[in-house]
């Protein structure tokens, strides 16, 4: 981030202490607006601070509500805090006074320790240095009746003969040393004719200090000076403005003066400076000094103070005619319009990471001078994530009259609240997990996601979470079981509810179950849900109580169904469970019946086990029929109201019936004709040849619409109709050997001559017979009826001439008389009966009387009688059709004028 990076704030803390953020005014040209228009998405988003501030309390709100405060300085174990009344207050580092030094009678303006934090010296405007033991009563005040500005006691202070350095207004840098007898110190003269000393500060053998001509360094064990820095050109006055120098460790020299920041580094070879940057300032063959970065900044620098590889500056921001004039030596603010004074966070190459504004009670009327920043020592340095190990944090002091802030380098902790206060709560908690902050944070931490996500009403994903935020705590998860119960999103939660590590409270488990009952979209779930959880963990009454109003209502489900059947398993309502698993139609309610021994309770659940598996149910009904007789099943499935053929159904159980009992269910045998031929009629015959219990004519007529001859014809054969049923088997079947077996078993002889006649009508069936009635019949025996029936056949397809009365008489004068007469009488006699059996005498062609004169008549066996002219002209019609029947008769030895008369009525002699 550039050094016009914009100002953040920290977040606000118990004691009040909060950020303020402002945004500096654009001071580049057009180009720069539009680099940073690209950046405006990123600069938008708000960095993360670096510190965390909190104002000291204990004594302190105390202290400066009478007095106020002027100086700092911080050791290991203390905080000294100088008044401008003169009063050193030794603090702990919550701002408790462990003890009150009266050192001076006006304002103190240096404070300094030795290393080991047990000797104290300051300076004050009232021309003394005082320094003091601050576990014994020692203490020592040196007079120089001028304002004393600076003091540094050698780190080695007690060691070294009580050796310290001091300085002010005349100019002088001193070195006073205890002298080894005798009493008294011993005082030299380091420097002097070159202004006012403003600041002084010793590290190891190195003391600087800074007067008006820059700041020197000089090394005290050689007792030589090592290096001069020149002022920095253009900036205030120091007695508005003063030099700030702090040693970030033994050989790196920090100053800030003004607007300019420079850092030093003493070397004792000719190496390459640090970052790339060399300037090399010596004055000594042994020691050096380079200048390892510079660079200036937009404000005046009141303090600074190492933070790792980075700087810590306090800045105050001038007022803009104060910019304008390039910051002129006058006073750079008028009272009351003072700007909040500033911590930035810089690099050596003065690229910002963070900028906080300061909400330091009356800012409004402080100058530049008015600040001090102060640091407690530290080792080590920042990691990559600018944070240092417990213990090693480093704590900055900014003290002004009437307030003193703390800052520290923020934790895992602070990181992860900043996170959850920005909204970034998947970050806060993929930092705990890993480890960052206290265990217990992950509690805090979870709350506050769940509680987002809520707000945010992305209660699936709260849910999910669940297992991960809220882990083995029963109290936990009961409290946001009943959240999220009164949310009415329960069922989101349902599925990650522990069972187990932790176990909750059985009114949670009922809670959650309730609550699935309430929509049909999570019944599935609760079905799942109660199939899933120990029964042991809850009482199903409940939820059964929630369920049982809506089995006849719309919002009943199958899935609801079945979760209520396994409730009722739970409270061991077994015949209820069977009766929704039977409508269920699931598969393993057999197995439930035989598990729990519920044959009795199967008595209205017929139908639904039939549809479900009807050999099971068959097999089931069958082995318990006593208990379940079958006039209830039969009663059940007739009247069977769901879409199911419950024709087949009863088939297949009166089947099963009668194979096993054939007496069981002879009340139904009737049914059971019928549903054989619909469903099964290989069945009928051995049906039929068992069971007495049938109505033959009914079953006749049910064969006779099926179409099924051998039932009509065994049906026939019952019924005492042999002879129909012999003619069915050889009219319809056209099996000879069928009908032999019928006949012999009617052991009938009539009935084989009525086998024979019938055969004797379809000549083609006469050799099957034959073949056949080997063993049962005499073969002579059909012969004979065979020749017999061919020769009437052929007799009767003579015709008998008839010629009239005169005609007769003419032809056979030569024959008497009487003779003739008789024989004639006789003839007319038979024309007359023969005539009276057809066609009522008349001609079966023109119909007119056959007693005309002079027409002659032939007469059939048949009985049909002709005018010989009417059937002359009939058999021209016929010739065709006749040739082959007249060369028969012709072998026989009948003349061939009569072999062509033929009877024209009838289809024998028509043939």
């Amino acid at each position: 981030m550039s050094t016009a990076a914009r100002r953040g704030h920290p977040p606000p803390h118990e004691n009040g202490v909060g950020g303020h953020a402002d945004d500096e005014p654009d001071e580049d040209g057009e180009e720069e607006e539009e680099e940073e228009g690209e950046g405006e998405v990123e600069d938008d988003e708000e960095e993360e601070p670096r510190l965390k501030y909190q104002r000291l309390g204990g004594s302190v709100p105390a202290i400066v509500s009478t007095d106020a405060a002027a100086a700092i300085a911080v050791a290991d174990r203390m905080v000294a805090l100088g008044t401008h009344n003169g009063t050193l207050h030794i603090l702990d580092f919550q701002g408790n006074q462990v003890k009150e030094i009266a050192a001076h009678t006006a304002t103190i303006n240096d404070i300094s320790f030795d290393a080991d934090g047990e000797y104290i010296g300051s300076c004050s405007d009232d021309g003394t240095v005082v320094i003091s033991s601050l576990f014994t009563d020692e203490k020592l005040k040196f007079e120089y009746h001028r304002p004393m500005k600076a003091i540094a006691l050698d780190p080695n202070y007690y060691n070294n003969y009580r050796r310290f350095a001091t300085g002010g207004l005349a100019g002088q840098v001193l070195v006073l040393t205890k002298k080894s007898w005798g009493g008294g110190y011993h005082k030299k003269v380091l420097r002097d004719g070159e202004g006012p000393i403003h600041s002084m500060k010793w590290r190891t053998d190195l003391l600087a200090w800074a007067n008006d001509a820059g700041v020197k360094v000089h090394d005290m064990k050689t007792d030589k000076g090592i290096a001069f820095i020149e002022r920095p050109k253009g900036i205030p006055r120091p007695e508005f403005l003063l030099p700030q120098l702090v040693w970030q460790d033994d050989t790196i020299l920090v100053i800030g003066w003004g607007t300019s920041v420079k850092i030093a580094a003493i070397r004792t070879d000719s190496s390459q400076g640090l970052n790339g940057i060399q300037r090399s300032i010596t004055a000594s063959n042994e020691k050096y000094v380079d200048i390892v970065g510079s660079f200036q900044t937009g404000y005046h620098i009141s303090g600074i103070a190492p933070f790792g590889d980075l700087l810590v500056v306090l800045a105050y921001i001038p007022e803009e005619e104060d910019r304008e004039n390039s910051f002129s030596n006058s006073v750079p603010s008028r009272q009351g319009t003072a700007q909040r004074p500033e911590i930035h966070l810089v690099s050596w190459k003065n690229d910002e990471l963070t900028t906080d504004a300061l909400p330091i009670h009356g800012y409004e009327h402080y100058k530049a001078k008015d600040y001090a920043l102060a640091h407690a020592p530290f080792s080590g340095s920042s990691n990559a994530g600018g944070q240092w190990a417990a213990g090693d944090e480093p704590l900055y002091y900014i003290v002004s009259p009437k307030d003193i802030v703390v800052a520290k380098p923020r934790d895992a902790e602070d990181h992860i609240s900043w996170l959850l206060q920005h909204g970034w709560h998947e970050k806060a908690l993929a930092a705990v997990e890993a480890g960052q902050g206290r265990t217990e944070l992950l509690d805090e931490v979870g709350s506050r996601y769940l509680d987002h996500l809520i707000i945010e009403r992305k209660y699936a994903e709260a849910a999910r979470l669940c297992p991960k935020l809220l882990r083995g705590s029963p109290s936990a998860w009961e409290r946001w079981v009943f959240h999220f119960a009164h949310l009415r999103q329960l069922a989101v939660l349902v599925p990650y509810i522990p069972t187990e590590n932790p176990q909750l409270s059985d009114t949670a488990y009922e809670v959650a179950l309730v609550a699935l009952t309430t929509n049909p979209s999570f019944h599935e779930l609760l079905l799942t849900t109660v199939k899933k959880w120990p029964p042991t963990l809850y009482s199903a009454s409940p939820v059964i109580s929630a369920i049982e109003p809506q089995l006849n209502s719309s919002s009943m489900t199958d899935s609801l169904k079945e979760a209520l059947a396994e409730l009722y398993v739970i409270n061991s309502q077994y015949d209820k469970a069977l009766s929704l698993y039977a409508e269920l139609l699931k598969p393993e309610v057999f197995e439930f019946i035989e598990k729990h021994n519920l044959h009795d309770a199967i008595h209205d659940k017929v139908v639904n086990l039939m549809i479900l598996d009807s050999k099971r149910t068959v097999n089931l009904l069958i082995q318990h029929r006593d208990t379940i007789p079958p006039n209830e099943v039969v009663g059940q499935l007739l009247h069977a109201s769901k879409s199911c053929d419950k024709r087949h159904l009863l088939h297949l159980y009166l089947h099963a019936l009668f194979e096993t009992d054939m007496n069981a269910g002879k009340d139904y045998h009737d049914m059971q004709v019928e549903l054989y031929a619909e469903y099964e009629p290989r069945m009928l015959i051995p049906f039929l040849r068992t069971s007495q219990h049938y109505r033959l004519d009914k079953a006749y007529e049910i064969f006779a619409q099926k179409e099924l001859v051998r039932e009509q014809v065994f049906v026939l054969g019952r019924m005492g109709n042999a002879k129909e049923a012999l003619s069915t088997i050889i009219n319809k079947l056209e099996d000879i050997q069928e009908a032999v077996e019928f006949v012999m078993e009617q052991h009938d002889d009539e009935l084989w001559e009525e086998l024979i006649r019938q055969c004797l009508q379809k000549p083609e069936m006469v050799g099957m017979l034959l073949e056949h009635t080997v063993g049962n019949l005499d073969p002579l025996y059909i012969a004979d009826c065979v020749n017999l029936l061919v020769k009437y056949y052929h007799e009767a397809r003579r015709g008998v001439y008839m010629a009239s009365m005169d005609e007769e008489v003419t032809g056979t004068r030569v024959a008497e008389g009487s003779s003739r007469a008789n024989e004639r009488s006789s003839s007319l006699r038979a024309l007359e009966i023969k005539s009276r059996t057809r066609c009522g005498a008349r001609c079966c062609l023109c119909f007119d009387p056959l007693s005309i004169q002079d027409i002659s008549v032939i007469v059939f066996y048949c009985c049909h009688a002709y005018h010989t002219s009417c059937l002359e002209g009939g058999l021209d019609l016929m010739k065709s059709n006749s040739s082959t029947q007249d060369s028969d008769e012709d072998d026989e030895g009948t003349p061939s004028g009569e072999s062509r008369m033929r009877c024209v009525l009838c289809t024998t002699a028509a043939a």
